[in-house]
């Protein structure tokens, strides 16, 4: 069983910075691939960050740049540097381990960010 836990959300002003955590039980971490993904209300999950076992990392557009993705698989953890936020990243933050057809996520924890 894989469980996945996220810390770190809150409110910050635009411009501001917060780092999101994941804390990953079970063995199946370390080999694969992880992602941060958001949902703001009446909008769609959308991928924001991911990384693979190996560390190569990827971003969507919007946040390429400011967001920062980053493992410690020794920790089974999984973090989010946000930097030069914008009020446009306001949403619920998921983590994410896909393992084959089955995607494991996180309860989410909130970003807000005001203007």
């Amino acid at each position: 069983q894989v469980q996945l836990v996220e810390s770190g959300g809150g409110l910050v002003q635009a411009g501001g910075s917060l780092r999101l955590s994941c804390a990953a039980s079970g063995s199946i971490f370390r080999g694969n691939a992880m992602g941060w993904y958001r949902q703001a209300p009446g909008k769609q999950r959308d991928l924001v960050a991911g990384i693979t076992s190996g560390g190569t990392t990827n971003y969507a557009n919007s946040v390429r740049g400011r967001f920062t993705i980053s493992r410690d698989n020794a920790k089974n953890m999984v973090y989010l540097q946000m930097n030069s936020l914008k009020p446009e990243d306001t949403a619920v933050y998921y983590c994410n381990l896909a393992f084959g057809i089955i995607n494991y996520w996180g309860q989410g924890t909130q970003v807000t960010v005001s203007s």
